[in-house]
């Protein structure tokens, strides 16, 4: 089981108060025992630094619970508001320790009004500090459940975005397999057509219930290719040729499900279909450095519109799912390329190297 570090303000709001509060106040006693040590005082001193943490202990509280009353005012109605009370607890710190420091000091009773209101904010400094403190701590808590809240929006519309390039499906092939199914048992090829709708059976079945948010091996995307590419030998039987040259390190290479299907029907579509002597299909993977580089070629008339590697407008639909997919899924670590080759058109993808080690779930 992997064990993760936790942020001290990860832990929950109620802990992380009383951690702070007790440990904030057990701190002051301490630094005031301490002080009285390297001062002289005498042995029964530490009651005074003792009283005023207690004292600071209860009557901050109560300035919590005003802080959370009042939270949801404008910070300058909140600070007016806190002005009194934050005068009053501080003038209580001192009321009570000061009944405790007389027994140690004659000379330390205030003996005027003036002396009273002087005294009244000693503590002033220490109050201020709690609440700042307080305030930090709780403007970084809303700051984090809100920027919680927009990564997870952000994901789940991340989320919806892939499951919606991934969920397409192209109706030309649904049309063009449908309508071989039809022909073949129009001819009484029962036989054949009965192969067509198992093979697309499975791969309907393969495409909507594998998760589109799970990667896969390369070897288990040709698996899942090869169901496709069973359908269309089938429509196309010798017109349709398929080569592959795959290094032997990118078997267990991870990439999207069905990545490669969208590039394989548009090659058939444009370069096989539309040429009485079929075409060839290749599909090469090849590692370079830290990238995963997958080509899908054919041998058709290619795209004499193609400037670049931009797609002419209203053509290459899964061209421009699978550059979505690969854009919102890596960002600038993926790239997607596609250009006209001496004799067909070849799509070039890159993504980061991301093997699948032996054994793993």
């Amino acid at each position: 089981m992997a064990i993760t570090a936790t942020h001290p303000l990860d832990l929950p709001r109620q802990h992380l108060f009383w951690i702070l509060h007790a440990g904030g106040w057990l701190g002051y006693f301490g630094l005031g025992y301490l002080a009285a040590i390297a001062y002289g005082k005498p042995s029964g001193y530490w009651v005074v630094p003792f009283t005023a943490a207690c004292t600071g202990f209860v009557v901050t509280l109560g300035l919590r619970y005003l802080l959370r009353a009042c939270w949801g005012l404008p910070p300058r109605t909140l600070l007016m508001t806190m002005i009194v009370p934050i005068l009053a607890s501080s003038a209580v710190m001192d009321l009570t320790t000061r009944t405790m420091l007389v027994r140690f000091c004659d000379t330390c009773a205030p003996t005027s009004r003036v002396a009273y209101i002087a005294y009244s904010l000693t503590y002033i400094y220490v109050v201020l500090a709690w609440v700042g403190l307080y305030m930090g701590v709780k403007y970084y808590r809303q700051l984090q459940d809100e920027t919680q809240r927009a990564l997870a929006a952000r994901n789940m519309a991340h989320q919806a975005q892939l499951k919606m390039l991934r969920y397409q499906l192209n109706p030309h092939f649904l049309f063009n397999t449908l309508n071989a199914i039809s022909t073949l048992i129009l001819d009484r090829d029962n036989a054949t057509a009965n192969r067509m709708v198992q093979g697309l059976s499975s791969f309907l079945r393969h495409s909507l219930d594998n998760d589109p948010m799970q990667r896969v091996t390369l070897r288990q995307e040709l698996d899942a290719l090869t169901l496709y590419l069973d359908i269309e030998k089938i429509r196309f039987a010798e017109r349709l040729r398929i080569e592959t040259d795959i290094d032997e390190d990118c078997w267990r290479a991870l990439l999207p499900s069905l990545l490669l299907q969208p590039l394989v029907e548009n090659a058939i579509k444009y370069a096989v279909a539309k040429q009485i002597s079929g075409g060839t299909l290749r599909i090469e993977a090849k590692r370079e450095g830290d990238q995963l580089v997958l080509r899908v070629m054919d041998d058709g008339p290619g795209c004499q519109s193609l400037e670049g590697s931009q797609l002419p407008p209203g053509k290459g639909v899964g061209l421009r799912n699978t550059r979505e997919r690969i854009n919102v899924l890596y960002g600038d670590a993926g790239s997607f390329s596609v250009r006209n080759r001496e004799r067909g058109i070849e799509v070039t993808l890159r993504l980061p190297f991301e093997n699948k080690q032996l054994g793993g779930d």
